[in-house]
């Protein structure tokens, strides 16, 4: 029995993967890093690494402090490096029409309740949800979150420039 070992990459530290394609064309196939990807990224640029029709998976780079973002749909986000306050207010009047798909940046704080706020580390998960506002605070150095959603205005498609195209 051969033994496995796992490891867990950082912005610091990662290892550029790849997909072994047998008898297709790597082009069909979407991969990336996350940590390789927000290494490249300006902060809290929120750039697809997944989709599955309308919806997408999006890594961020967590530095300094984020605008403001509301949703008109839960959306998660999932900490894979650093340690990242998610902070929450709930809007007086709603920030986002309540038919519009994806993240919207906000010009500014919202005006309303404040909701309190979480901290997450490697491995926690928020919840962001539906029709509150949030900000994303890094505590020292840069970090990397992944937000599940839908494709919106706000999402960035790189393919060409980060996925594998190559066997």
């Amino acid at each position: 029995m051969s033994t496995q070992k796992t490891y867990f990459g950082s912005l610091e530290k990662y290892q550029k993967g790849a997909v072994e394609v047998l008898a297709d064309d790597p082009k069909n196939y979407a991969f990336s890093n996350i940590f390789e990807v927000a290494s490249t990224s300006k902060p809290y640029e929120k750039v697809a690494v997944g989709k599955n029709l309308k919806y997408v998976i999006e890594a961020l780079r967590a530095e300094g402090t984020s605008p403001w973002f509301a949703c008109a749909h839960d959306e998660a986000a999932l900490c894979m490096d650093g340690e990242i306050e998610v902070h929450y207010v709930k809007p007086d009047q709603a920030p986002v029409a309540a038919n519009k798909e994806g993240t919207v940046k906000l010009s500014a704080e919202p005006k309303g309740t404040k909701m309190g706020w979480v901290k997450i580390r490697r491995g926690h998960q928020a919840l962001l949800p539906a029709g509150a506002a949030y900000q994303f605070r890094a505590a020292g150095k840069p970090g990397v979150l992944l937000v599940q959603t839908i494709l919106g205005d706000a999402t960035v498609e790189k393919w060409a420039e980060i996925c594998q195209t190559k066997a």
